[in-house]
């Protein structure tokens, strides 16, 4: 099929992600970029078998030095296409479910210290109505334990003083309590720097705006965290500080059942692999003040 047919069976395909599968717009994304590079090898979806399948994600592994979880996810990708092209009558079977995969080792979630959050946290220059407004955001996604999509998302009607109204995965809503520091910011921010940065544009509902007073994007989000954490020697992501909140919360006594419900888990199994990066922690503080010898003696 030519590259216009592509296109359009593309677009059909992210609609099924969206409107059946019911997939956050981020999936829908990564899933039709997936199977858009597939597509360009100009492979005939039609007759492909699990062999030329099994070849490709070897091939990606070399050209792209894909890691187990992002093979995983382009497993993912092409399975969910090829239920679409049943679900179509373009294909009988589902080749990708006869992919050999490996096990997937658990990777656990990447955590800084209660001190490194605060060190970053502190490095932003608020001087600005930009920099205000990024302390005002990164202290909501730590304190609340939020994804990015779902900060970018929020709207000034969705923050209640105590709480904040977060849509997750799904469209699942939760409500989640802002502690007393983070509300002081975005006390702060509504009141002295974004209408600001609104400026005309008195209509944007969303909380927190751009320099022109536009939604924030996802990618203009994680850029400017990427740009604090260089500055300030910290290899960290966005998520990272999701990831910090829960393990905090852990570390603090918090139930595994009460994160979950803050986190929007909906299964319980996805929280719990904080409480291997809890144990972690425990084991390295064991390591390093244990007064162990190396002839293995305890003193």
């Amino acid at each position: 099929m030519g590259n216009s047919s592509n296109v359009l069976l593309i677009e059909d395909y992210t609609d099924y992600l969206g409107m059946q599968r019911r997939l956050s717009e981020a999936t829908q994304s990564v899933y039709a970029h997936e199977v858009s590079l597939f597509l360009a090898t100009s492979v005939d979806y039609e007759t492909v078998n699990v062999r030329c399948i099994e070849a490709y994600l070897v091939e990606q592994v070399r050209i792209r030095h894909l890691s187990e979880r992002s093979v995983a996810k382009v497993v993912s990708a092409l399975r969910s296409f090829f239920s679409f092209l049943q679900l179509s009558k373009i294909r009988e079977d589902n080749p990708v479910l006869l992919v050999q995969r490996g096990r997937q080792q658990q990777t656990l979630p990447q955590v800084a210290s209660i001190a490194q959050v605060d060190a970053l946290l502190e490095s932003i220059d608020t001087s600005d109505l930009l920099g205000f407004r990024d302390r005002t955001l990164f202290e909501l996604i730590y304190s609340c334990g939020l994804r990015i999509s779902e900060a970018c998302d929020l709207e000034v009607s969705d923050y209640q003083k105590t709480s904040i109204r977060v849509v997750g995965k799904r469209h699942k809503i939760r409500i989640i309590p802002v502690g007393e520091v983070a509300r002081s910011w975005i006390d702060a921010y509504l009141t002295q720097v974004r209408q600001e940065l609104v400026g005309m544009r008195g209509s944007t509902k969303a909380l927190f705006v751009g320099r022109r007073g536009r939604k924030l994007t996802r990618q203009a989000v994680y850029k400017r965290f990427i740009a604090y954490c260089d500055a300030g020697g910290l290899d960290a992501k966005v998520h990272t500080l999701r990831h910090s909140f829960a393990t905090h919360l852990l570390e603090g006594g918090a139930d595994l059942r009460s994160v979950q419900e803050l986190l929007g888990h909906s299964d319980i199994k996805t929280t719990q692999i904080y409480t291997h990066v809890d144990t972690r922690v425990l084991q390295k503080a064991y390591e390093q003040f244990h007064p162990d010898t190396e002839d293995g003696q305890q003193s």
